[in-house]
């Protein structure tokens, strides 16, 4: 399973140290936030959303457990 956030940086073909300079957050820490184990601030979020115009919410990056889906599922 992957969070929305690490979702939408692949699909948009961004590497992490691509999103974590452009938004100027540490490349560790925004690894963890992809990876779900560390959760963030609303600026940070902020930022984040808006590098992405916006196709991903704050929402989904400060709650990505409510959005992932099993690979399972139908």
């Amino acid at each position: 399973m992957q969070t929305p956030l690490r979702k939408m940086r692949v699909e948009k073909g961004f590497t992490i140290s691509d999103v974590a300079a452009a938004t100027q957050i540490d490349v560790g820490n925004l690894s963890r936030i992809e990876r779900g184990i560390q959760i963030t601030s609303l600026e940070t979020a902020e930022k984040l959303a808006k590098f992405f115009k916006q196709e991903i919410s704050e929402m989904q990056i400060l709650y990505p457990q409510r959005y992932m889906k099993a690979d399972n599922a139908a």
